[in-house]
């Protein structure tokens, strides 16, 4: 193997942790490798004028869009909140799609994606982006398939990553491929993450989305829905809250909200089973018959169906410390457990 040259692309307001996370995960690979097989990452801009990124950190890039001419190994926009409102500087497009052509692998972390579908380089491809935005992706750039649960996707040459710290999990799966196991988990238990995080961004991103009308008679559904998840709800008793046929609320629900009944009602439970999990030390069975799932086996059959892990194994994860006499100096474990 020889030196890995990887391009990680900043722009005015760019994320910070785009950008520090993954140069990060490569700068850790190098302790653990050979010199000669080592990464080189060069931070590359329209000028090489400071940037400001979005947390008012100031940014330099090492080389300007004109000089990094040279082909990379891999390639890299970090996201910044500003891309999903707007097109990006025409030099930042220009040369994506120039430098795509010459790399081995490119792609984006976060919201980087957005400049990456202005240059043409999502159309018909696999993508993800931050949970928050994903929609806004996939109406933005309708020839790509966004799969918004997803904490990285590779497709062919095209990598993409989810939200912010993902483009971590993003640069530890490129260090595995290289080099391994052995040195993907020395660089993460370094920087204290997961080697491979277990499910995708629906564990950390919440399910219910309102609809924009607070006088929708979906929303009154919705409201329903919501201040009585313990109960059962079959499409006939929601369309009587709406007052709409069976048939009309199920079309007009999908339109508003983008899912259906069923899913919305499986949404709410799963969204209030979450927060008892994370905020109290009720017991999965009360959890599962406090939130509609009934028992506690139909609870983590949707948990591992939705998030990828268990109703345990989330509370392990998630779960919030009450106790107010911590010390202040205390050490505490993972778990968050005095």
């Amino acid at each position: 193997m020889t030196v890995q040259k990887v391009g990680i692309v900043i722009h005015e307001g760019v994320q910070a942790l785009d950008v520090a996370g993954p140069l990060d995960a490569f700068g850790e690979a190098n302790k653990f490798t050979p010199s000669d097989e080592r990464y080189e990452v060069v931070l590359v801009g329209a000028s090489r004028d400071p940037v400001r990124a979005s947390n008012n950190m100031r940014v330099l890039a090492d080389a300007t869009f004109a000089e990094a001419e040279d082909a990379f190994d891999i390639l890299l926009v970090a996201g910044g909140p500003s891309l999903p409102r707007g097109r990006p500087d025409d030099r930042l497009i220009e040369y994506l799609r120039r430098a795509s052509r010459r790399a081995s692998i490119y792609g984006s972390v976060c919201t980087g994606a957005f400049p990456l579908g202005h240059a043409g380089l999502l159309d018909g491809r696999r993508v993800t982006t931050h949970w928050r935005i994903a929609r806004e992706l996939a109406e933005s750039f309708p020839a790509a398939r966004v799969e918004p649960d997803a904490i990285f996707i590779q497709d062919g040459k095209l990598i993409t990553s989810a939200g912010i710290t993902a483009g971590i999990d993003l640069a530890l799966a490129l260090v595995n491929r290289r080099y391994g196991p052995d040195v993907s988990v020395a660089v993460a238990k370094h920087l204290v993450v997961l080697a491979q995080r277990q499910g995708g961004q629906s564990q950390f991103s919440p399910y219910l989305m309102a609809p924009a009308d607070p006088t929708s008679p979906i929303r009154r559904v919705q409201d329903h829905v919501m201040a009585n998840v313990g109960r059962r709800h079959s499409l006939k008793s929601l369309a009587d809250i709406a007052g709409m046929s069976t048939r009309s609320l199920a079309r007009h629900f999908v339109q508003e909200t983008g899912v259906t009944p069923h899913r919305f009602v499986e949404n709410a439970r799963l969204d209030a089973a979450r927060k008892l999990l994370e905020g109290s030390d009720r017991s999965l069975k009360a959890v599962a018959y406090d939130t509609g799932f009934v028992t506690a086996d139909h609870m983590r059959i949707v948990f591992n169906d939705r998030l990828g892990i268990g109703p345990a194994q989330y509370r392990r994860r998630f779960s919030i410390p009450v106790c107010a006499d911590w010390p202040v100096s205390s050490t505490h474990r993972g778990d968050f457990r005095p």
